[in-house]
C-alpha cells in the first residue's frame, strides 16, 4: 500500500496497482463486488490474449484503482452515491447538474491513482 495526500478519513492506503494489493482492498471496502472484480479480470485478460495487447490489462487495473479509491474515501464515495441516486431525476436540471458531479468524482478519483 503506497501513501497518498491526506483526504480525512481513508478506509484504507490507497493500495498498489496491482491485481493482487486490488483485490486485497476491494475485499475491505467493498466486498460485494469481488465477483464483479474477477469476472472484469478474466475478460481483460482474454481480450489481452486475443488483441496480444497489455492495454485491456491497464484499462482494468486503472478501473479499478479509480472505483476502490472512491471507496476508500468516504468524502468521494458520499459524492458518488449522492450523484448516482439523482441521475435520473425527473428534474432535468437535477439529472444534468448529477451527472455534472458524477464526472468530477470520476475525475478526481483517477487524478489520485495517476498521481
Amino acid at each position: 500500500m503506497s501513501t497518498q495526500a491526506d483526504h480525512g478519513h481513508e478506509l484504507v492506503p490507497r493500495p498498489e496497482q496491482t491485481p493482487d494489493a486490488l483485490r486485497t482492498a476491494l475485499a475491505i471496502v467493498a466486498p460485494r463486488r469481488l465477483p464483479e472484480m474477477q469476472q472484469s479480470k478474466d475478460e481483460a485478460f482474454a481480450k489481452a490474449v486475443e488483441w496480444q495487447s497489455l492495454s485491456p490489462v491497464r484499462s482494468w487495473v486503472l478501473a479499478w484503482a479509480r472505483d476502490i479509491e472512491i471507496a476508500r474515501r468516504p468524502d468521494l464515495s458520499g459524492r458518488h452515491a449522492h450523484a448516482t441516486s439523482h441521475l435520473e431525476h425527473e428534474d432535468p436540471a437535477v439529472a444534468q447538474a448529477a451527472l455534472r458531479e458524477l464526472t468530477a468524482v470520476l475525475d478526481e478519483a483517477m487524478k489520485a491513482v495517476r498521481a
